[in-house]
């Protein structure tokens, strides 16, 4: 964020259920997420921005584009979500009835703070895996009672024991006249790499960039050259345009058969 900041407002928020944000009981759909960052963008005085999501956060960049095409300039996708059935057997197992009720012994309070330590020892030895403290940050951060219970509840909005209960797919025809971007890490074991290329020719015009020994994080893991990538992306497109008669063409050329 630091690097992009040099030439862009960037904007981070914590979506709902993660974070520092609130974390109610109810909807935490990719549609709930979606209205929240465009109220959130009016609270802010911003009419529009090119909007940059990772995994579940892609899946809300997706929906957020659908919904709210007048508020969005360009859409970025990093290992994103809904783009497949496919995704990591844990997150399927996870996603399973009942083992909600699992989660404390898999994920205890006292695991946080000696988790921590070690992390700070191998740091200090010079331990500088990227990956690996970002799946540490994810673990640590589901050692809180009120963190897994919104884990859940979004996990059960996208994820069910057999994989990926929502898709896009069906709908990026829609991107057509928006500038899309894809950035995946080739060794991603969480969501495979396949997406990547499924979407990129879904979406006609989209640019795909693969980078080679990144896993499902290449923000963390390679952030200069993702910022080269992103960066490059905003300066050589223009923002989308489209008009409401446009998307009216968009949407009657849709093809049921296409999913």
């Amino acid at each position: 964020m630091p690097l992009l900041a040099r030439n862009y407002t960037v904007i981070a928020p914590d979506l709902v259920g993660h974070g520092e944000s609130a974390k109610p009981s109810g909807d935490y759909s990719l549609g709930l997420q979606a209205s929240v960052l465009r109220d959130f963008l009016s609270v802010l005085g911003i009419g529009r921005v090119t909007i940059v999501g990772q995994s579940f956060g892609g899946g809300v960049a997706m929906q957020f584009a659908y919904q709210f095409p007048e508020h969005c300039d360009r859409l970025v996708l990093v290992d994103s979500g809904g783009l497949g059935r496919e995704v990591s057997w844990m997150l399927r197992l996870l996603a399973a009835p009942g083992v909600e009720y699992a989660l404390p012994l898999v994920f205890p309070s006292f695991a946080s703070d000696l988790g921590n330590n070690i992390v700070q020892l191998l740091h200090g030895a010079g331990f500088r895996n990227a990956r690996a403290l970002e799946m540490w940050r994810a673990y640590a951060s589901l050692t809180n009672p009120e963190n897994r219970k919104a884990f859940v509840r979004t996990l059960h909005a996208v994820i069910e024991p057999g994989g990926q209960s929502v898709s896009a797919m069906d709908r990026l025809y829609l991107t057509a006249r928006m500038p899309t971007l894809i950035i995946w890490g080739d060794q991603d074991d969480i969501i495979p790499v396949s997406h990547a290329h499924a979407a990129h020719e879904a979406i006609p015009g989209s640019q795909l960039e693969i980078i080679e020994g990144a896993g499902h994080f290449p923000h963390v893991e390679e952030p200069i050259r993702f910022v080269e990538i992103l960066s490059d992306f905003m300066v050589t497109t223009q923002p989308s345009d489209m008009t409401d008669e446009e998307r009216r063409e968009l949407l009657l050329t849709y093809d049921p058969s296409v999913s």
